[in-house]
């Protein structure tokens, strides 16, 4: 079975429908998501859309959770964040259906599945929690310790939006890197193609060029802020941008 490993889409539809297109001619069969659909790019309704009609498996990101919150959290955050941060989950709030809301509050924050005799874990940040971080130089006790609660033999994951493949003892831990918001100076999006046949374990990871001045374009006639442009051109994260001298 050859499925499409994607994550971290990040409301941006050029990018995910750029790398739709590219799995298509890769021969997938199937499209797995471990979540943030959503967040600083302009498309988050057509994104969750465009998942739900491709069929993915998802799984809920832990920026997907913090848009759901954001009523009860608005005022909180409208103090504390920094502004760009606060219009990022309020565009994506407001701008999402009653249907897609309802969609992603119904997501699970793992999927399991069995697939040519191997347990496969899909999930956001790692088996522990949501909105932890995994690199390839994590550590490998780290990483031991996190096999042991997975207990499966292939762990999906996404958030840290940095690709890797990386064999501990008998678990394999793939990260799908971002298909729509780079952290490495690299605009292109990133996912991969993982081949479960036989007994062997293959992945590949791929950068696609995709259209940024669609994307860019949309985060500008959306009225969000222009950081966020920035951050699809230069392919780096929002604090990144802002930190930058003037």
């Amino acid at each position: 079975m050859r499925v499409a490993l994607i994550g971290d889409v990040h409301a941006n539809l050029p990018a995910l429908e750029a790398v739709l297109e590219h799995a298509e001619t890769h021969g997938v069969e199937a499209v797995w998501n471990v979540g943030d659909f959503v967040g600083y790019n302009a498309f988050p309704e057509e994104v969750v859309q465009r998942l739900r009609a491709e069929g993915a498996v998802s799984v809920v990101g832990n920026y997907d959770l913090k848009v759901l919150k954001f009523p009860a959290k608005e005022a909180k955050w409208r103090a504390k964040k920094r502004p760009e941060k606060y219009l990022a989950f309020k565009w994506a709030y407001e701008s999402l259906s009653e249907e897609s809301l309802a969609y992603l509050v119904s997501l699970p924050r793992e999927v399991r599945l069995e697939i040519s005799g191997r347990r496969v874990m899909l999930t956001h940040g790692s088996p522990a929690s949501v909105s932890e971080h995994l690199y390839v130089d994590t550590p490998e006790v780290r990483l031991l310790e996190l096999a042991e609660i997975a207990q499966a033999d292939v762990i999906i994951v996404g958030h840290s939006h940095i690709a890797f493949t990386r064999k501990v003892d008998d678990a394999w831990f793939v990260n799908t890197g971002s298909v729509g918001r780079q952290d490495d100076g690299d605009p292109r999006a990133g996912y991969a193609v993982m081949d479960l046949e036989g007994e062997g374990l293959a992945v590949q990871h791929y950068r696609v060029d995709y259209d940024v001045e669609a994307a860019t374009t949309a985060i500008r006639r959306a009225g969000l802020p222009q950081a966020f442009e920035e951050m699809m051109r230069q392919g780096r994260k929002l604090d990144w941008i802002l930190d930058q001298p003037v």
